[in-house]
């Protein structure tokens, strides 16, 4: 996955726990942060794999 769509994850996952807090529905909130945890996993996995190919140069 690139690095844009994990950054669409996570700002997705931030519009999905705001609106759960406007809301007052808590599972929602827990759902936006799970998106947004994933999000920054899925960043993380691309900058490492970046590193590891630019090092294997």
């Amino acid at each position: 996955m690139g690095k844009a769509k994990a950054k669409a994850k996570q700002a997705k996952g931030k519009m999905k726990e705001t609106a759960g807090k406007a809301m007052g529905d808590r599972e929602m909130q827990v759902e936006g942060r799970g998106e947004q945890m994933a999000g920054k996993a899925q960043e993380a996995a691309h900058d490492a794999g970046e590193r590891m190919g630019k090092s294997g140069r």
